[in-house]
C-alpha cells in the first residue's frame, strides 16, 4: 500500500473515532435577561458567563414553543409544531378535553437519541422528560427512545416539584421519603440529584471507547421557587420586595424573590460542575456543551428581566416567550468570545447533533445543521422562516420570523377568529412594539403564506379551539 493511501485511512480512522461528545443542558422557564452574559445586573451566573467568554453566544436561539412540552417535544423530533405531533402541554390537545388523555409519543417514533445511540454513542437523560404523562402506556419512556440510562421525571406534573417525593431511575420509581411532608428535610434537591447522575455518566464514558449525549434537563427556575439555603442566602441582603411562601400547588420558599435568583444561580453552579468535570478528565476538548432554556420567563418578569429588550414572556409567541439565553462553549472548535445572530431554532438541532455524530440527517426534519456556524467552516445554510404555534387558554396564535421581519397572529374570542396579522422589524423594534403591517401590505402577505404553508391539519390539534366555550373550526 503507497504512503499516500496509508495517510488517507489514517486520517478517515481519526475523523471517524473522534466523534465529539455532546452535552445539551436545558433550564425551565429561564429568560433571556436573567444571567450575566445578557446583561442581567440583580441574577449572579458566573459559570454561564465564564461559559460565553469561553464559547459563542447564540443570541437568536428560539424555543419552539413558549411553554415546555411543546418546545422539548420539537427537540426529540427536529419539527416545528406546524407538523411535530405533540403541539401543546399534555391537557391541551383536543384528545385530552375529551377525556381521552395526553397525546402520547409511540413507540415506532424515531427521536433525536435514537439517532445517536444508532451512531454508536452511549446515551443518558438526567432531569425533566416530561413527554410520558400516560405512564400506563409506556411508549413514552426513554428507555424506548434510544436513551440506555435515564434518571428524572417521567410525566408533566412530577417535574413541579423542586425537592421531589419521587424520581425515576430507568422504569423504576425511586421513593425518596417525603411523600409531600418535609420535603426540605426528608428529599434531596432535584436538579442537584439529576446533575449528580450526569457527572457519574460522563466518568463512567470518559474511558470508554465510544462517544457520548447526555441531556441535562434541569427544572429550574420552574415555579415552585425554593432552593438549596445556600443560594437563597446569595441574595438575602439585596432588600429586594418580600414574597411570602405560598401554601399550595407549588412547594415554595419564604421570600420568593430571593429562592428564585438562587435557583438561577444554583443552575449557573450545576452548568459549572458539569464543566469542571469535563476539564478535569481531560475531554473538554473533544466536548461540544450547549446551555439554553425551553420557554420564557413567568416569574417577575419585570423585575429580573430588565436587561431584556423583548416584549412578553411565557405563554406568549413574542421575543420574550421565544428567544432564550443560549450559550455553546467547544474549546479549541467555537471560537472564544463570538457571538452568532443567525436565527436558529429547537428542531435544529436533532439535524446539528446528527451531523456532528457523523450520521444522517433524516429527511422528516424541519430542521437545519448550524455546524457551519459553530465552526467557522463550511456554508451556512438559512431557513427561510421559522414557524410557531401556540394554544392555550387564550385562543390559537401563530408566528413567523424570516429575515428581521416577525409576524404574529392572535385570536379574537368574542368574534371567534383571528385578528389581522401584526407585523414587526426585529432589528429595528425587538420589543415589537410598532405594527407596520399596514404600511408593508405584501410583507404581511407574505407573513400569512408562510403561516399557511407551515400548519399541517393534526386532529388532536385543531388550529382554532382549544378553549371553553370555542367551537371547533
Amino acid at each position: 500500500m503507497s504512503s499516500c493511501c496509508l495517510t488517507v485511512l489514517m486520517l478517515f480512522a481519526v475523523s471517524t473515532f473522534a466523534k465529539p461528545n455532546i452535552i445539551f443542558i436545558l433550564a425551565d422557564d429561564l429568560a433571556y435577561g436573567c444571567v450575566g452574559f445578557n446583561g442581567s445586573e440583580k441574577i449572579k451566573t458566573p459559570e454561564l458567563d465564564r461559559m460565553a467568554e469561553e464559547g459563542m453566544r447564540l443570541a437568536a436561539m428560539y424555543a419552539a414553543s413558549s411553554v415546555c412540552g411543546p418546545s422539548r417535544a420539537s427537540l426529540m423530533f427536529g419539527q416545528h409544531l406546524g407538523h411535530c405531533k405533540i403541539r401543546g402541554n399534555p391537557s391541551w390537545s383536543l384528545k385530552a378535553k375529551q377525556g381521552k388523555g395526553p397525546v402520547n409519543i409511540q413507540e415506532n417514533d424515531r427521536l433525536l437519541p435514537e439517532y445517536l445511540q444508532a451512531a454508536g454513542y452511549a446515551t443518558g437523560c438526567f432531569g425533566k422528560w416530561g413527554l410520558n404523562d400516560s405512564l400506563k402506556h409506556n411508549g413514552g419512556q426513554p428507555n424506548k427512545h434510544g436513551f440506555d440510562v435515564f434518571w428524572g421525571f417521567n410525566t408533566h406534573l412530577e417535574a413541579h416539584y423542586h425537592w421531589p417525593d419521587f424520581v425515576w431511575h430507568n422504569n423504576e420509581k425511586i421513593d425518596l421519603g417525603a411523600d409531600g411532608k418535609n420535603w426540605r428535610e426528608k428529599s434531596v434537591y432535584g436538579d442537584a440529584l439529576f446533575t449528580e447522575k450526569c457527572i457519574e455518566f460522563i466518568e463512567e464514558q470518559a474511558n470508554a471507547d465510544k462517544s457520548f449525549f447526555a441531556y441535562l434537563a434541569l427544572t429550574a427556575p420552574h415555579l415552585g421557587n425554593s432552593v438549596p439555603p445556600a443560594f437563597r442566602e446569595l441574595y438575602a441582603h439585596e432588600g429586594w420586595p418580600h414574597i411570602k411562601g405560598k401554601v399550595g400547588h407549588y412547594r415554595n420558599d419564604d421570600g420568593q424573590n430571593e429562592a428564585y435568583a438562587g435557583m438561577i444561580s444554583h443552575t449557573d453552579a450545576m452548568v459549572g460542575m458539569v464543566r469542571e468535570t469535563l476539564e478535569e478528565l481531560g475531554i473538554e476538548k473533544n466536548t461540544i456543551v450547549i446551555f439554553t432554556s425551553d420557554n420564557g420567563q413567568e416569574w417577575g418578569k419585570n423585575f429580573f428581566n430588565q436587561s431584556s429588550p423583548f416584549r412578553g414572556g411565557k405563554r406568549t409567541l413574542n421575543e420574550g416567550g421565544l428567544r432564550m439565553p443560549t450559550v455553546v462553549w467547544w474549546p479549541g472548535t467555537v471560537r472564544a468570545a463570538s457571538s452568532s445572530d443567525l436565527p436558529v431554532a429547537f428542531w435544529d438541532l436533532l439535524p446539528t447533533f446528527c451531523e456532528l455524530a457523523g450520521t444522517e440527517i433524516p429527511d422528516h426534519t424541519d430542521g437545519i445543521s448550524f455546524v457551519p456556524e459553530l465552526t467557522g467552516k463550511g456554508k451556512q445554510q438559512e431557513h427561510e422562516y421559522l414557524f410557531w404555534y401556540f394554544n392555550e387558554k387564550n385562543g390559537p396564535m401563530v408566528a413567523v420570523r424570516f429575515g428581521n421581519w416577525k409576524a404574529i397572529k392572535t385570536w379574537d374570542k368574542k368574534n371567534r377568529r383571528f385578528r389581522s396579522v401584526r407585523l414587526f422589524n426585529l432589528e429595528k423594534d425587538p420589543g415589537e412594539k410598532e405594527d407596520l403591517a399596514s404600511k408593508y401590505p405584501e410583507i404581511s402577505k407574505k407573513a400569512v403564506r408562510y403561516m399557511d404553508e407551515a400548519w399541517e391539519e393534526d386532529s388532536n390539534y385543531p388550529q382554532v379551539l382549544l378553549t371553553k366555550g370555542m367551537a371547533t373550526k
